[in-house]
């Protein structure tokens, strides 16, 4: 992308320029395509066909610039003393042509990544995922590194789960309350459920809560969050966990993200559970 564009771009998607008017933006936006005047070059005394020369020249150089940008940052994430393996031709194909359409440069940070990993360890990234990643916008990328900062690894199973709360399924406790339903609100910790569904639409979560088993009173329940492990241990019996689940694609997003530790949902975790659960 040449330094003219990369200009525009942030000029566009700036939060400082919240105050520039619709009408300069959309000005700015015909310079990216080409329908604006620059240095040698007047689109008034341009035909038609020339004009879409012009703009299919700018759009290639763009999708060129993407490229050698992912695959430059892609190089400084590579090991040199880690044996390289040969990617699928297939898959190195569809990476690129994905990859030129990339714009934004946070999110070219996890095309390069995708691909330094290919170079070490192929087959992690299927070409579904990078379909996924490809529809994803920067926004998008940031609810899924919300919601990987409050999911879980249970008990050693490396698939993450949201956990979303936990129910009561029987016994003479269920009578003495307003509801067997004990929810964790998400919404407190920056993950309301527009951002749910936003992940579901995604293709990154199933679109349904699911439901452990019933859990075995007094057996603890290994939660390893980021940067932080809890123990949770069932008081007593007809208890179950209820949780969002990621798909396969998301397991794989899942890798490129680190999640960042959320102190107050472990805080707000430990108080909605500590009324069934013994917490360490």
């Amino acid at each position: 992308m040449s330094e003219e564009q990369e200009v525009v771009i942030e000029q566009l998607g700036s939060s400082r320029d919240k105050d520039v008017s619709a009408r300069k933006k959309a000005l700015l936006l015909g310079r990216m395509l080409g329908l604006a005047s620059e240095q040698n070059y007047s689109p008034a005394s341009q035909s038609l066909a020339e004009r879409a020369e012009h703009r299919a020249r700018k759009q290639a150089a763009q999708c060129q610039a993407n490229v050698e940008t992912i695959y430059a940052l892609a190089l400084k994430y590579t090991p040199s003393d880690v044996v390289g393996s040969d990617p699928d031709p297939d898959w190195i194909y569809q990476f690129f042509a994905m990859a030129e359409q990339i714009h934004n440069r946070r999110m070219q940070e996890l095309w390069a990544r995708i691909l330094a990993h290919e170079l070490t360890n192929p087959g992690n990234f299927s070409l579904r995922s990078l379909e996924t990643l490809k529809r994803l916008t920067w926004r998008e990328a940031l609810v899924l590194e919300k919601a990987l900062g409050l999911s879980a690894q249970i008990n050693g199973d490396t698939r993450l789960k949201l956990v979303s709360g936990y129910r009561l399924t029987g016994g003479l406790g269920q009578y003495f309350r307003k509801s067997t339903a004990v929810g964790l609100p998400l919404s407190q910790f920056g993950l309301p459920y527009s951002a749910i569904l936003t992940l579901v639409e995604a293709g990154i979560l199933h679109g349904s809560e699911f439901e452990t088993g019933e859990l075995a009173p007094r057996q603890g329940l290994r939660f390893a969050l980021p940067e932080t492990e809890l123990t949770l241990t069932p008081k007593h019996s007809h208890l179950l966990l209820t949780y969002y689940r990621f798909t396969p694609v998301g397991d794989e997003l899942a890798q490129l993200v680190k999640p960042r530790q959320d102190g107050a949902f472990v805080s707000g975790l430990k108080a909605v559970f500590a009324r069934d659960f013994e917490l360490n």
